[in-house]
């Protein structure tokens, strides 16, 4: 089972972790049905990756930080833990990737957005830097350009949902809402059947899989490319690709922009191998959650 907490820097999103590892402790610890008290909490932070505040002022060096994250996370994964993701995961794509492992293992998510407000956030961000804790506050400048960077979580998307909202002056999160959003509230243990996107599969040969793999996308790709060409100055729009839509968002998105995308979605599913079929569908979830 996996809670991603996600918000500014210095909104609180630890002080809020710690409220629900309590929270679940004492649930699992006082519950008479085994299969309750046999579950486990695992608490994800960057102190325990062992991750200080400057890694997130060079791209490069974030990335191998979300690579980190990513890889503890899948190690922790499994219907008898409860895994809390405590990290700004402030971008759509990485919230998707781990959605779909959640899946993948057949347990249930949720997204928890730290609602503390970003003039809140500077103010105690300053203070932490005051007291000269290497684990504290951002400096300056990575605070600001996190903040531009961060990617709100929308509850409409199946990768965000369910959210929960903690707003700064509420004493606690709604931890029985979590509880039973991943538990269920008759106590026993939600099992999630994976789509088809997230099974291992076994294609007919590596080099066929990644052919279509890299086919595909790229086509995708190219018909992108191809519509926001014929409609220069249009905002928005739909493409189709065979049976799939693409909805577009309302500026327009750059060959780069969509060559990484994809890049990233090829490395994804390098491992994952999707059946052939569900490649395109899965492209384009993955293009609009990039997309916003």
């Amino acid at each position: 089972m996996l809670i991603i907490i996600s918000g500014y820097p210095s909104s609180g999103k630890t002080y809020r972790s710690n409220q629900l590892v309590d929270f679940f402790n004492s649930k699992i610890k006082t519950a008479p049905d085994p299969r309750i008290s046999r579950l486990g909490v695992v608490h994800i932070t960057d102190q325990t990756l062992g991750l200080s505040r400057d890694v997130y002022r060079e791209a490069r060096s974030e990335k191998d930080a979300r690579a980190a994250e990513y890889s503890a996370i899948n190690r922790a994964l499994g219907r008898d833990t409860i895994v809390i993701a405590d990290g700004l995961n402030y971008i759509k794509g990485f919230r998707y990737q781990l959605y779909c492992e959640s899946k993948a293992v057949q347990t249930p998510s949720c997204v928890i957005h730290i609602g503390t407000p970003y003039e809140k956030c500077k103010e105690i961000n300053t203070e932490l830097l005051a007291t000269g804790n290497q684990d504290g506050g951002y400096p300056a400048d990575i605070f600001d350009n996190l903040v531009y960077r961060y990617e709100e979580p929308n509850g409409m998307t199946r990768w965000d949902s369910p959210l929960f909202t903690v707003p700064y002056d509420d004493v606690t999160p709604p931890c029985e809402d979590i509880w039973n959003a991943m538990i269920g509230t008759e106590g026993e243990l939600k099992k999630v059947k994976p789509n088809q996107a997230t099974v291992m599969q076994k294609p007919a040969t590596e080099s066929d899989y990644l052919y279509e793999l890299d086919k595909t996308t790229q086509e995708i790709v190219n018909a992108v490319v191809r519509w926001q060409k014929e409609h220069v100055g249009e905002t928005g729009g739909q493409v189709a690709v065979g049976t799939q839509v693409i909805e577009l968002p309302t500026s327009p998105v750059a060959l780069p922009q969509l060559q990484r995308i994809r890049r990233q979605f090829i490395s994804m599913n390098r491992q994952h191998n999707l059946l052939k079929s569900r490649i395109p569908e899965s492209f384009v979830e993955y293009l609009h959650s990039s997309f916003g």
